[in-house]
């Protein structure tokens, strides 16, 4: 009889078993290889998902985002750049610039972005300061002085190997959605070919991001390799109102990366979605202390939220909106980012409210599961048939003695 318990109960449990696989691994965070990731909303900055992105490591051709946003912010594109014999001589990844060629600034800045050329970007630093040194000045005052990073440091406009030029995988998040909020750099970083005529190269020129023509709306960015960096790719993709800014850093291969970043993308379309919680100009009241006060949005507020949430908004005394989702954040009131609200800085209105960690939903529509699920059942009801039937002969043979 103990043994027929043991029989009957085993498939329960190993069904037991199955059904906490399927909710531990359902919605599952992707299984990134390289060794930093972070992936944010492209909007408000709210992180979706980070592994290590305060590792400081070599970014090796993403550099060059900074260098082409300085170009178009700092430059006038229809400045004509003559090409030095250094830039001319560039290692690496090149666009064939001929030494004396004059260039417009704003060819330079495609064969930068689109095709990597290291020679373009040495000729666009010496074209605004001089030297890459100085040009590498520059780049530090603006992630520092305008973006307020501080575990990044160039030493160079293209990123080839120094021990003095690094980055983290959420500082390039940040330098990303700054230069993503240019139109002209988005429009660069999106094209994926580009007729190029020069004194000694007449080609095409090929965006190096396989993205572009493998990702449902892909609109970025760049990718990178050196030796010391390994492979390194920042890319962004939009559907509807949601765009995703993903980064990752040395990863061993090209088709590690891409494969990677493909379902790091995934993993946040499945998992957020961008909305707008306040029209700009907007007024509306809060309750605050028991006291009915106005709040009036300066600009459009958007948050990321869970999907399938309803966000629930509070406001404190100094007029910060408050949104409760699964996690808590505040909205600075001119602001529309999102930046996490820890526990000790929330208002007495939400002292109550606990920040909850998301547990990734079950898949609940996937063929394999359903299949398994009914094949266990059936095998489960099966194992009680046949107790049954053996228990009701024994009964049988026993009441027929």
């Amino acid at each position: 009889m103990r043994v027929s318990i043991i029989r009957l109960f085993l498939p329960v449990l190993m069904f037991l078993c199955w059904a906490g696989s399927v909710s531990a691994n359902g919605g599952q965070l992707p299984a990134i290889r390289g060794e930093a990731a972070i992936l944010i909303d492209a909007r408000t900055g709210a992180v979706v998902y980070d592994n290590n992105g305060d590792k400081r490591m070599y970014p090796a051709s993403i550099t060059k985002i900074v260098t082409g946003i300085l170009a178009l912010e700092d430059s006038n594109l229809a400045d004509i750049v003559k090409v030095s014999k250094e830039a001319r001589n560039e290692e690496g990844t090149r666009v064939f610039l001929a030494e004396g060629e004059e260039v417009p600034m704003e060819k330079l800045v495609y064969g930068l972005l689109v095709n990597s050329g290291n020679d373009a970007a040495t000729a666009i630093a010496e074209h605004m300061d001089g030297s890459k040194e100085q040009f590498a000045n520059r780049m530090n005052a603006f992630v520092k002085e305008k973006l307020g990073l501080t575990q990044t440091n160039f030493t160079n406009p293209h990123g080839l190997p120094d021990s003095n030029h690094y980055t983290t995988a959420r500082d390039m998040a940040i330098i990303a959605k700054y230069a993503m909020e240019n139109e002209t750099f988005r429009t660069i970083v999106s094209t994926r070919n580009k007729p190029w005529v020069g004194k000694e190269w007449v080609s095409e020129l090929v965006n190096h991001n396989k993205l572009l023509s493998s990702y449902e709306g892909a609109t970025g960015i760049k990718n990178g390799y050196t030796n010391a960096s390994g492979f390194t790719l920042v890319s962004s993709a939009q559907r509807g109102d949601t765009e995703l800014i993903g980064v990752i850093l040395k990863s061993s291969s090209s088709d590690e990366i891409y494969s990677d970043m493909a379902a790091l993308l995934d993993y946040g379309f499945e998992r957020v979605e961008t909305i707008k919680i306040m029209d700009e100009g907007v007024e509306q009241n809060f309750s605050v202390n028991g006291e009915e006060k106005p709040f009036h949005s300066n600009a459009a507020i958007w948050m990321t939220a869970e999907k399938g949430t309803t966000p629930a908004l509070a406001a404190d005394e100094s007029g910060n909106l408050y949104v409760r989702n699964s996690s808590l954040y505040k909205l600075d009131q001119s602001i529309a980012s999102l930046r996490p609200l820890f526990l000790s800085e929330a208002p007495n209105l939400l002292e109550a409210a606990a920040e909850v960690e998301i547990t990734p939903p079950i898949d609940k529509k996937s063929p394999w599961a359903i299949m398994v699920t009914i094949f266990w059942f059936l095998q489960l009801l099966f194992m009680l048939f046949v107790l049954l039937a053996k228990r009701r002969k024994r009964l049988t043979q026993k009441f027929r003695s």
